[in-house]
């Protein structure tokens, strides 16, 4: 099995201008092709910007060959010979607004995931604006099998753990993520957070993770960028600049898979119907409850 070429696009977009931020998609689409990228990876609301409040409903669209932001984006893949990730305003038939992300491939829509848990706390505000969604599948790609999520999904550990048992070996999460807070040693805090978060899944579920989010100011936030991937040891395989915009390119080792589960065998040792019956316990209430068997 050849290795997989990522890109991974770190994008300071144009806050509520689609358009705009579609030509530098595709400008950014054929520099990666250029370099052989098989699959290419922007952060979330990439089309859009992220604080985008009231402007939700003049900047959705449908991820389909007919839309005229998605129409240039499925052709590229096509031409191009290459996988795109990309995020986007979702609006469903009866006028319901997402933060989503779609995976296009050879000028096909494979997959539409909307965002499923939206942070309404601190700095954000999302619950006021857009629906929740309400599912989380992996999907077949032409390199295996894969799942998107989007920032808060993977803050709660049912998403990426719902992926694994699903089947995605390689997981690609978005983010719009700003900077806050400060460690004693000058580290930015939320940098910090985010990539513990994404060694530990790629550690405890032995798979790949590669994570892209946005650089750029929008309305008095600094978004911090720092894009990168972690293989199934949990090691790091590369990290984009901080805060600067910029495509960058690595290689990940699919066979590395069967390497580390020979030595790690934790997805065959996994009891998900253990924890679809003790779940299905504390959703009915039960919480607490002794086994009295």
């Amino acid at each position: 099995m050849r290795p997989l070429t990522l890109g991974l696009a770190q994008l300071s977009t144009t806050l509520g201008d689609v358009r705009a931020n579609l030509e530098q998609h595709l400008a950014v689409i054929d520099d990666a092709a250029k370099q052989g990228v098989d699959v290419l990876i922007f952060p979330e609301l990439s089309l859009t910007g992220y604080v985008l409040q009231d402007l939700v409903p003049t900047v959705a669209h449908r991820a389909s060959p007919e839309d005229e932001i998605f129409g240039p984006l499925l052709a590229a893949s096509r031409a191009r010979e290459i996988d795109l990730m990309v995020g986007f305003v979702d609006e469903d038939a009866r006028n319901r607004f997402f933060i989503a992300s779609a995976y296009l491939s050879g000028g096909s829509v494979v997959h539409v995931h909307h965002k499923v848990y939206l942070p309404t706390y601190g700095l954000f505000d999302e619950g006021r604006f857009f629906a929740w969604g309400d599912a989380v599948r992996a999907f077949d790609t032409r390199f295996g099998r894969a799942g998107m999520l989007i920032c808060e999904d993977f803050w709660h550990a049912s998403a990426p753990y719902l992926l694994w048992l699903d089947g995605a070996d390689v997981m690609l999460f978005a983010s719009a993520s700003p900077g806050r807070g400060l460690s004693a040693n000058a580290t930015l805090e939320s940098s910090r957070w985010v990539e513990h978060v994404l060694q530990a899944y790629s550690s405890l579920f032995t798979t790949f993770v590669a994570h892209t989010n946005k650089v750029g100011f929008e309305d008095g936030l600094n978004f911090w960028g720092g894009s990168v991937v972690f293989d199934p040891n949990g090691e790091e395989v590369v990290q984009a600049p901080y805060f600067e915009p910029g495509l960058t390119v690595t290689q990940i080792d699919l066979n590395q898979l069967h390497r580390t589960r020979a030595r790690l065998p934790l997805l065959r040792d996994e009891r998900h119907a253990l924890v679809a019956r003790e779940i299905a316990r504390i959703t009915a209430g039960n919480a607490g409850a002794r086994d009295k068997g």
